[in-house]
């Protein structure tokens, strides 16, 4: 007995080491696993086990057991249930969700505001009470802030914006994971990412560009391609990139059908086609959510995996006139079409009937609208706070069980119906805390732009008061359940390190960086090429001039700076062509420009004149009145009106581009006969006649590098793209159109009686 006691003594002394201890020699005398220093963290390789990653400083333990290592999270000597990488992500996360506190899973419910790595610019952080020093202040630090909401509000969601350069988003991780593995129960952190893989970075949906990273087209050019393989292999090559900077939530895809062609956000859809975006969405969530060649964790969930939120519940297209939901002056969606069903089709035909072995899309967020008149009920509110959209449609009718994280913002407060602040939308006259327990009670797990649990706990109490502690609890259960699967499918409580090395060599590779050029240039539509001009010659004289760039309203506010330049640098363009300066030397002239932009369609100064505020949103360049609107608006209200009257019949609206048709008009008039090749970078549709019959050719962009209609040009590629999208003949056919109905338009015919529809382009 005395014999067997010691010998039990012996194996429980082997069963828990330090972190900091004996590890390394049972490595040694253990063939099944072995350490490995990494820059910031430890990795165990295990022989036919799960890879682990800790740090040796976070005073977590390493239990072994049967040869096999497990990380011991919080710290109490046994290998719980949400410890073992044996067991089913759903079985860990239920046993970590009962034992969790309320307050623990109201952090688990936080998702942070915008966080730039290191912390400067639009989202600026402090480290040690001071601001971001260029040489001073390790980029790679947790911001004070970060530190505040991950240990005091126990947030386990950050949203990243802009990184420095992979190594230092990837030792930003470690930290960040090495940090909260020291805290409570050791569950890691899920860093999630806008977009950020586009040619360029110019709105907030995509404020992540600007690190080293493969550029692909937007989403209307992956559309453009018309190959769901090809939005398949972006999602890939896009989830080993997130993963390798520390990412493991893409806060994407878009897949609102864009069936209103004046919404600002129309350039981040897959265009106007419910079939077609269908196809799209279930590409790109397979490619991101699917673990093909890396370690897997369940079934093809892995380390290779990257959780898609959907984007946006039920459908965000069809907001009135295209006024955007981020504003007051935006809230509603309509449906004069009576097409409501047709928006859903990307969602329970697409990203929730995958193919590679994920099954559905892990996470969706519904839009900030009203869903105007959607509710049997009557309840015109927002959609996070519906119970019909959430509750009735989204979980009982469609089966999603995973994650509804509201958009950013959703609860906080509006102050005023022109201003960018909080989009609370019918809900405007409660609390903050009350607005929580609504979006709860109708089905909502997380709250986007949240870092403060405060009102989360104070809507928890508000159920309890209405049903028990016991009921309010099994429902913060069910949530934390949901969140808590989506970080153990892809690995994050096993090994949420990542290495720096590994990040500098994967992260925006010369392999990655041509295949996402080769898609781009897939995605170029040519709708004109008079006489056959393209392919034209090397080396053939080419004239262009500046282009004007005007001060055009920001989406946060202010404006950019009014100035000439370069639309295509020169340096570049001598590289296919000889320029000239002189428009009578040429062989033929090149014009860049971008389809007519005229604000969002509210004027603050109109309202405080004492008018409504409400103009059009334009697609021409000229001057426009409507007189073919609607003389009353379907849907309005707000707090901070007195009407609900939005029509803005007999109103008009300047282009503040109009320097961009003058450029083109201009240019030809100084060519003569000489062929103009105009191009077009466009992020919503235009009325084309105003510039179409000066260009001999017409080339469209989605979002792409200016190499790439080069190459067009020089027929070293072919032309392939097709309109994802109607043009419209004019702007009495987009005001007679119907916001939710998809290729409801007349289009656009040009001199050579080709016709500018969904599909259209021509090819080689």
């Amino acid at each position: 007995m005395k014999t067997n006691k010691i010998k039990g003594i012996l194996r429980k002394s082997v069963t828990v080491l330090t972190a900091v201890g004996m590890t390394s020699a049972i490595s040694i005398s253990c063939s099944k696993w072995h350490e490995e220093e990494k820059d910031g963290f430890t990795q165990i390789n295990q022989k036919n086990g799960r890879t682990l990653g800790y740090n040796k400083k976070s005073g977590i333990k390493i239990i072994y057991r049967n040869g096999y290592a497990f990380k011991d999270l919080n710290k109490n000597g046994e290998l719980d249930i949400y410890e073992d990488w044996r067991k089913s992500p759903r079985e860990r996360a239920e046993d970590l969700a009962s034992v969790l506190s309320v307050n623990e899973i109201a952090g688990l419910m936080l998702y942070s505001s915008h966080q730039a790595i290191p912390g400067t610019g639009t989202f600026k952080g402090t480290y040690d009470g001071k601001p971001y020093e260029e040489g001073k202040t390790d980029p790679s630090a947790l911001s004070d802030e970060q530190k505040e909401f991950l240990k005091e509000d126990n947030l386990r969601h950050i949203l990243v914006t802009s990184v420095k350069t992979p190594a230092i988003a990837a030792r930003w991780n470690n930290k960040v994971q090495a940090f909260c593995e020291s805290l409570g129960h050791g569950i890691p952190v899920n860093n999630s990412s806008d977009p950020r893989n586009g040619a360029v970075a110019n709105a907030e949906f995509n404020a992540g560009n600007g690190g080293r990273i493969s550029m692909w087209p937007g989403d209307l050019g992956l559309a453009a391609t018309g190959d769901p393989e090809i939005t398949k292999r972006f999602g890939i090559i896009a989830s080993r990139e997130y993963r390798a900077l520390g990412i493991a939530t893409a806060l994407s895809p878009q897949i609102d059908i864009a069936t209103e062609p004046r919404w600002y956000r129309f350039s981040g859809t897959f265009g106007e086609d419910p079939d077609l975006t269908a196809k799209m969405a279930k590409a790109y969530v397979d490619g991101f959510q699917t673990t093909y060649e890396g370690e897997c964790v369940e079934g093809k969930w892995g380390f290779e995996s990257v959780n898609a939120m959907v984007k946006h519940w039920p459908g965000g297209g069809p907001c009135e006139s295209g006024r955007d939901a981020h504003y007051g002056f935006g809230k509603y969606a309509v449906y004069p079409g009576n097409d409501f069903e047709n928006h859903l089709k990307p969602f329970t035909d697409g990203a929730f009937r995958l193919d590679d072995g994920t099954g559905s899309a892990s996470a969706v967020m519904p839009y900030y609208t009203i869903s105007y008149g959607r509710d049997p009920n009557g309840n015109n509110v927002g959609n996070s706070y519906s119970k019909y959209i959430i509750t009735d449609l989204l979980r009982n009718k469609y089966k999603f069980d995973g994650v509804v994280c509201t958009d950013w913002a959703v609860t906080a407060d509006e102050k005023g119906v022109g201003i960018h602040s909080g989009k609370c939308w019918g809900e405007e006259n409660l609390t903050v805390a009350e607005r929580h327990f609504k979006a709860l009670m109708a089905g909502v797990d997380q709250f986007g732009g949240n870092n403060d649990k405060v009102p989360v706990m104070e809507a928890y109490n508000m159920g309890v008061k209405q049903f028990g502690e016991k009921a309010m609890k099994a429902r913060f259960e069910k949530s934390a359940v949901r969140l808590l699967k989506n970080m153990f499918r892809t690995g994050l409580f096993d090994n949420p390190y990542t290495d720096p090395v590994i990040a500098e060599k994967i992260v925006g590779c010369p392999e990655y960086m041509k295949e996402g050029y080769l898609a781009q240039v897939k995605s170029v539509i040519m709708l004109k090429n008079k006489s056959g001009i393209v392919p034209l010659k090397s080396k053939a004289v080419v004239y262009m001039e500046k282009r004007h760039y005007p001060a055009i309203p920001g989406f946060f506010g202010g404006s950019s700076a009014e100035h000439d330049g370069w639309a295509m640098e020169p340096e570049l363009l001598s590289k296919y062509f000889t320029i000239t300066d002189d428009p009578q030397k040429a062989d033929f002239g090149i014009a860049f420009i971008r389809n007519p932009m005229s604000g969002y369609g509210y004027d603050i100064k109109d309202a405080q004149k004492g008018g409504s505020g409400y103009v059009p949103i334009s697609l021409q360049y000229n001057d426009y009145t409507a007189r073919y609107s609607r003389r009353k608006s379907i849907a309005g209200g707000d707090p901070y009106e007195n009407f609900t009257n939005r029509s803005y019949r007999g109103k008009s609206v300047k282009t503040y581009n109009k320097s961009d048709m003058y450029a083109v008009t201009g240019m030809k008039k100084k060519l003569g006969d000489k062929p103009l090749i105009t191009i077009i970078s466009m992020d919503n549709p235009m009325v084309m006649g105003e510039i179409e019959k000066y260009s001999d050719v017409i080339l469209v962009g989605l979002g792409i590098q200016n190499q790439a209609y080069l190459d067009i040009l020089i027929g070293k590629y072919k032309v392939s793209g097709k309109l994802p999208f109607q043009l419209p003949a004019d702007m009495k056919t987009v005001e007679g159109q119907n916001e939710d109905a998809p290729r409801d338009m007349r289009c656009y015919k040009d001199s050579e009686g080709n016709i500018y529809d969904f599909g259209f382009g021509l090819s080689d």
